[in-house]
């Protein structure tokens, strides 16, 4: 593991966000299989650190990551519990219009949460890629050409905001590279594999507008040994339903 860190860590984010909003997260397969996850009460959450040190990533900085993590990241965790203890709190006779909006808001930070504590899993190492993941890819899409889809989905968000996502499809078993503008636009039955933030509080300090320099950096930072241990346990998943 890169920087020192902990094959315990590293697990605590691949099984951040087990369930809902159509997301399966998965946690390795190269160590002994996470536990079953059973839900966090209402209001509960808690952010999870980053599994890296801040200072150890190439071109993203201290100051970006930890801006990223303890605002972004912590905010949509405490925005979340906000949300669930008010659904919590609704009477029967609540009106429509209120649980329609908290119920969107829970979706929000939901998503959110789990959308960041994989995007700061898949970072933290040096950009390398093998495994049985990375040959599928280049069997199916072409060894550079997946990579090049990502990156132009990435920058066709550049100066807007959303998220790229390598998933895998639990509905038909084949891998999707998906663009959403917001939180809430997800591939339905999906696991991400690999993430990428494209909020430009993802890169805005360092980069300004430039996040085709931003999207070089986060290359550079893949933790390719997440992205195959979520793809391991995502294809368990798959023989299983």
């Amino acid at each position: 593991m890169p920087f020192g860190m902990t094959m315990d860590r590293r697990e605590l984010f691949l099984a951040g966000a087990a369930t809902g909003a159509g997301l399966l997260i998965a946690s390795t397969g190269v160590a002994t299989a996470a536990p079953a996850k059973t839900g966090v009460a209402a209001g509960k959450h808690e952010p999870v650190p980053l599994p890296f040190k801040p200072s150890a990533l190439t071109g993203i900085s201290d100051k970006m990551i930890t801006s990223h993590h303890d605002k972004n990241y912590a905010g949509a965790v405490k925005n979340l519990n906000k949300v669930e203890l008010e659904l919590a709190a609704l009477k029967p006779d609540a009106p429509g219009f209120l649980v329609a909006g908290l119920r969107e808001k829970e979706l929000t930070y939901f998503n959110s949460m789990v959308l960041h504590e994989q995007y700061f899993a898949n970072l933290g190492g040096n950009g390398k890629r093998s495994g049985a993941l990375e040959a599928r890819l280049g069997k199916e899409l072409g060894a550079g050409a997946w990579e090049a889809q990502v990156r132009a989905t990435a920058l066709a968000l550049g100066g807007g905001s959303g998220w790229v996502v390598l998933a895998l499809s639990l509905h038909d078993g084949g891998l999707r590279i998906v663009g959403s503008g917001n939180h809430t636009q997800t591939l339905a039955f999906g696991v991400p594999l690999l993430v990428l933030d494209m909020y430009e509080h993802s890169y805005a300090i360092d980069y300004g507008a430039d996040h085709a320099a931003y999207i070089d950096a986060f290359f550079k930072n893949l933790a390719w040994d997440a992205v195959e241990a979520r793809y391991s346990r995502a294809t368990k998943a798959l023989v299983a339903l």
